[in-house]
């Protein structure tokens, strides 16, 4: 939830010192039936970036140079997006979290993410809890948590318009969803996010996804996390009846 906003929320944070950009590294993981691309700079405590639905890891280009000043960053496209392989079978997105962070000797993370990422984010802390530091989670659903009927409906349209063939009408309605009111407002952050949605494949518009969701879901196991979590709600944000952000909170 709340990418727009908080996309422009996290565009305001990158401030610090203006020392050069820290070397990059970039490459493709192989995980289970394909490919992650990931980006990784600096050295120092590990903090990873998890980005939202439709996006890529172009969504952290403010934060990824100013971190890397004085950790060490990953991002990656999560399996289905950017850069990394379409899903061609059974897969899970905290597993595949996992394994990057295997495939570059990470033993421990701070793990950020942004709704579809905050969520990923969530359940690595549930399913893999000795990987992760801490827990940043930005406007996100939570595994378990069901969405209002209205934000179930606008998404059942983006996927008829897609399945019939007009995927940009699905971009189009995606774009002109509550969640971007706010980046709408910034003319710069606007402009990054119609570029990662206008290369979104659309996989998840069109075809049945084969994720496989954490089992038990993260929601009743919010309690069962040690590690310090932060939930962030963007002043932009959306209300979806009953933020599940809150949830994190109670």
């Amino acid at each position: 939830m709340g990418q727009g906003a908080s996309l422009a929320v996290a565009a305001g944070l990158s401030v610090g010192c203006s020392s050069a950009p820290a070397a990059r590294k970039t490459g493709m993981i192989q995980v289970d039936g394909g490919q992650l691309y990931y980006e990784e700079a600096g050295v120092g405590s590990a903090v990873v970036l998890l980005h939202g639905f439709t996006l890529d890891t172009r969504m952290w280009d403010d934060q990824f140079e100013v971190l890397a000043k004085r950790h060490r960053v990953v991002r990656y496209d999560l399996r289905g997006f950017g850069k990394s392989s379409l899903p061609t079978g059974n897969y899970v997105h905290a597993d595949d979290c996992k394994r990057v962070l295997e495939a570059l000797s990470v033993q421990r993370a701070n793990i950020v993410g942004l709704s579809l990422g905050g969520r990923v984010a969530i359940d690595v802390a549930v399913k893999h809890p000795a990987i992760v530091s801490r827990v940043v989670a930005v406007d996100t659903f939570v595994s378990g948590y069901v969405p209002s009927k209205a934000f179930r409906d606008a998404s059942a349209e983006m996927a008829a318009a897609a399945r019939a063939g007009d995927l940009a009408k699905a971009k189009a309605l995606w774009l002109d969803h509550a969640l971007f009111r706010s980046a709408a407002t910034r003319p710069a952050v606007s402009a990054r996010l119609r570029q990662m949605v206008q290369a979104y494949s659309g996989f998840h518009w069109t075809q049945a996804n084969p994720e496989v969701p954490v089992s038990p879901p993260a929601l009743p196991r919010l309690g069962e996390l040690r590690m310090p979590f932060m939930a962030i709600v963007g002043e932009g944000d959306i209300d979806d009846g009953n933020s599940p952000t809150e949830a994190v909170l109670a």
